[in-house]
């Protein structure tokens, strides 16, 4: 329901410039909200080929970890494991993004010393550190692109949101109140007009009378 509002001219003129501003806004939160969309598809295409990546690094890393258990041996292995630094810092930019903060993760580094003897681990063991290095960074790829998916996918939504509230409800209601407020001027004017014409007859009236002696006597 339209906000009940007086019918003067001044409110009928702040009414108009909040019809343009309600309009603007709309036009730009569509704008906005057609450039994160395109966005949102590209990002798609990114996050299916970032999941293509990562189920072939984790075939090539439980492959690799196969053959090392296989020819090394399985405490070959598990020392290199025990070995190795279990950590990993990921540094997280924040890119502005249409007006959105979008979290950007950067590919993780790792140290490229060997945490053990490479004579005692095995050319297999080895092979598998390497291959589950890319398997870490394949899944923080994974991680990284569909947080930025998520997060302009919510944010088409809230802007989605925000146009329909201004088109369905907002510049409805203030196209109302600009229709009751002109009609309720427009009936005032009518009813100005009314009574002038009548004074002005009425005016008219008395004077015709008070010519009427006049003539009368000449």
């Amino acid at each position: 329901m339209a906000e009940s509002v007086a019918p003067t001219r001044s409110n009928l003129l702040a009414r108009r410039d909040q019809l343009k501003l309600a309009g603007r806004g709309a036009d730009l939160l569509k704008r906005k909200r057609d450039a994160l969309i395109s966005e949102f598809f590209d990002l798609v295409k990114a996050s299916l080929e970032a999941r293509r990546a990562l189920q072939e690094a984790s075939r090539e890393a439980y492959f690799a970890l196969f053959l090392a258990n296989a020819w090394d041996g399985p405490e070959s292995v598990r020392s290199a494991a025990l070995a190795s630094p279990t950590g990993l810092d990921v540094d997280v930019e924040v890119e502005n993004l249409f007006g959105v903060k979008v979290p950007e993760v950067q590919p993780p580094t790792f140290d490229t010393t060997v945490p053990f003897s490479p004579i005692q681990a095995g050319a297999r063991t080895l092979d598998a550190s390497e291959e589950f290095r890319k398997l870490t960074e394949a899944i923080v790829r994974v991680a990284a692109t569909e947080t930025r998916l998520r997060r302009i996918g919510e944010e088409i939504n809230k802007t989605n949101r925000r146009v329909n509230a201004l088109e369905q409800l907002v510049i409805p209601g203030i196209r109302t109140q600009i229709k009751s407020i002109r009609s309720v001027l427009d009936q005032r004017a009518l009813e100005e007009v009314t009574t002038l014409k009548k004074i002005k007859a009425k005016l008219e009236a008395k004077n015709e009378a008070s010519r009427a002696p006049q003539d009368a006597a000449a």
